[in-house]
C-alpha cells in the first residue's frame, strides 16, 4: 500500500456544504490524503480531496454533490484500496476505517443500514455453518436458522424500500430454503440460486464493487471438490456468463474484464486466456475496444505453452557473425529470454548469478539471450563483454522498445524459459525461480 501523495491548488467557491462525509483512518500514521469519486457505470468522476489529519479526514459536499454510489480512495494503487459509499443528499455520513476491520458506518441511514444488514446475514451464515459442521441430527434446528434468515431478508428490504441501500440487499439475497436440507443439497441450491436476485441491468450495482465481487466469489468459492481448480473455474466462468446474459455488451465486458484481471494477477494464465477467447475478446472487438484486444492477444502471446514471440537476434559462432531469428536457434535444450538493463541495479546483481548457473550445467543444456533495454549502447556494450556465452540483443528506446513491448515488459530483469520448440515453459520472478526450475 503506497500514501496518497498530492499538491493541490484551492479555489475559493461561492457553493456552500451541505452535508459532510466525515471520519476516522486506523492506523492513523498510515494515511494522510483521501479522494472522492462518483460512481456510474460507465467512468469514476472525480468529486473532491482532502487531507487525512491525525487520522481524521472530512469532505464537504455541496449541492452540485447528487444522489448515487461514490467510492472512497485512501491509497495507491486506487483499484485496490478504496470502499463505496452510499450518499442520498439527504444526510450526514460518519465512519471509521481500520486497517484489519474495514469500513463500519456509524451515522447514516443507508450505510448503517447495509452494515447491519451484512452482520446479520453473515452471524446467520456462520450459523448455518456450524450446525452442518457439528453433524447434528436436530432437523428442526435448522429449520428454525432458515426461518430466521428469511425473516431477517424480508425485514431489511422492507425497511430499505426506496432507498439506494434496497438495490444491494435485494441482489444479496441468498436461496433460503424452506425445509431441511442436507449439506450437499444446501450447497447444490446455493450455488444454483447464486445469480437469482441479481440484476445486472440495475445501474446501483453498476456503480459499485457489488457486481464484480459477486461473480469473483462466484468463480472461486462455487466449486467442487470433485474437480480439478481449472475445472472449477472454467465451468464456474461459464455460469458467470450465462447469469448475465441479459446484460448490456458493455456491462459484460466490464465485469469480465476484471474476473480477466483477477486471473493474471493470479497467474492463472489458462483460465485468463478462457475468458478472453470464450468470451471478453469478441465483445472487445464487437465494441472496437482496440486498447482491450491488444492486451489480450499480447497477453495470450507470451502466455505459458504459447510459442515466443519471434525477433532477429546475430550470434557469434567464432567468426563471422550469423544474422538469425529466435525461432532459428538450435544450439541448446532450453533457452532463458532475459530483458536487462545496464542503469538496473537489480539486473547487475541477477545477471552475474545467471551467468555462474549458466556454467554448472552441461554445455548445451541452456542458452541465455540477454535484451539490453537501454537508452545508449554506451554502458550495454561496455559491460556484456563480460558475459561472451550469452547472445545479446540491444533494445534501444527502453521502455519504449517494440521487443519489450511485444514481450510485454514494464520490469527489468523479466525472464522467460524457452523448451527447444521456443515455446514458453516457464516465468520466473527472479534468478532463485530460474534456478530453483532447472533443479527441480
Amino acid at each position: 500500500m503506497k500514501k496518497l501523495i498530492f499538491i493541490f491548488t484551492f479555489l475559493p467557491t461561492i457553493l456552500m456544504a451541505q452535508y459532510t462525509i466525515k471520519g476516522t483512518f486506523s492506523p492513523a500514521d498510515d494515511y494522510n490524503y483521501a479522494l472522492l469519486y462518483k460512481v456510474t457505470p460507465q467512468s469514476n468522476i472525480y468529486v473532491s480531496n482532502t487531507e487525512i489529519k491525525d487520522g481524521k479526514f472530512k469532505f464537504e459536499l455541496d449541492s452540485t454533490v447528487t444522489k448515487g454510489m461514490y467510492r472512497l480512495v485512501y491509497a495507491l494503487p486506487q483499484e485496490e484500496y478504496n470502499f463505496d459509499v452510499i450518499y442520498n443528499a439527504m444526510e450526514h455520513i460518519e465512519l471509521s476505517f481500520d486497517q484489519e476491520i474495514g469500513v463500519n458506518y456509524t451515522k447514516s441511514k443507508e450505510n448503517v443500514l447495509m452494515n447491519s444488514y451484512s452482520n446479520d446475514m453473515a452471524a446467520l451464515s456462520e450459523s448455518i455453518g456450524a450446525y452442518f459442521q457439528s453433524e447434528s441430527k436436530d432437523t428442526l434446528a435448522l429449520v428454525k436458522i432458515f426461518k430466521k434468515q428469511s425473516e431477517i431478508q424480508n425485514k431489511f428490504e422492507k425497511a430499505a424500500k426506496g432507498t439506494i441501500a434496497a438495490s444491494f440487499i435485494k441482489a444479496n439475497k441468498p436461496h433460503i430454503p424452506v425445509s431441511y436440507k442436507s449439506v450437499d443439497d444446501y450447497l447444490k441450491s446455493l450455488k444454483d440460486f447464486y445469480f437469482s436476485y441479481v440484476d445486472f441491468n440495475d445501474e446501483t450495482l453498476q456503480s459499485s464493487n457489488f457486481l464484480s465481487e459477486r461473480i469473483i466469489n462466484y468463480v472461486f468459492g462455487m466449486t467442487d471438490e470433485e474437480k480439478g481448480d481449472l475445472e472449477n473455474y472454467h465451468a464456474n466462468i461459464i455460469d458467470v456468463f450465462d447469469a448475465m446474459k441479459e446484460a448490456q455488451p458493455t456491462i459484460k465486458k466490464s465485469l469480465l474484464s476484471v474476473l480477466w484481471q483477477q486471473m493474471v494477477d493470479l497467474g492463472l494464465e489458462s483460465s485468463a486466456n478462457f475468458i478472453a477467447d470464450k468470451y471478453l475478446l469478441p465483445l472487445a472487438e464487437k465494441a472496437q475496444d482496440k486498447a482491450l484486444v491488444l492486451e489480450l492477444k499480447k497477453f495470450k502471446s507470451i502466455s505459458i505453452g504459447t510459442i515466443a514471440p519471434d525477433f532477429s537476434l546475430e550470434k557469434t559462432l567464432n567468426d563471422p557473425t550469423t544474422k538469425t531469428k529466435l525461432s532459428a536457434l538450435n544450439t541448446a535444450n532450453d533457452y532463458v529470454v532475459v530483458f536487462w538493463s545496464s542503469g538496473c541495479s537489480h539486473c547487475l546483481e541477477e545477471i552475474p548469478k545467471l551467468r555462474e548457473f549458466v556454467k554448472t550445467l552441461k554445455k548445451g543444456k541452456l542458452q541465455v539471450i540477454a535484451i539490453g533495454l537501454e537508452d545508449t549502447p554506451v554502458n550495454w556494450r561496455r559491460l556484456v563483454v563480460s558475459y561472451p556465452e550469452f547472445i545479446h540483443v540491444l533494445g534501444l528506446g527502453k521502455w519504449t522498445n517494440k521487443l519489450g513491448e511485444l514481450y510485454n515488459v514494464n520490469a527489468t530483469p523479466t525472464y522467460f524459459v524457452l523448451d527447444k520448440d521456443k515455446k514458453i515453459i516457464a516465468k520466473p520472478d527472479d534468478i532463485s525461480e530460474l534456478r530453483d526450475y532447472f533443479e527441480n
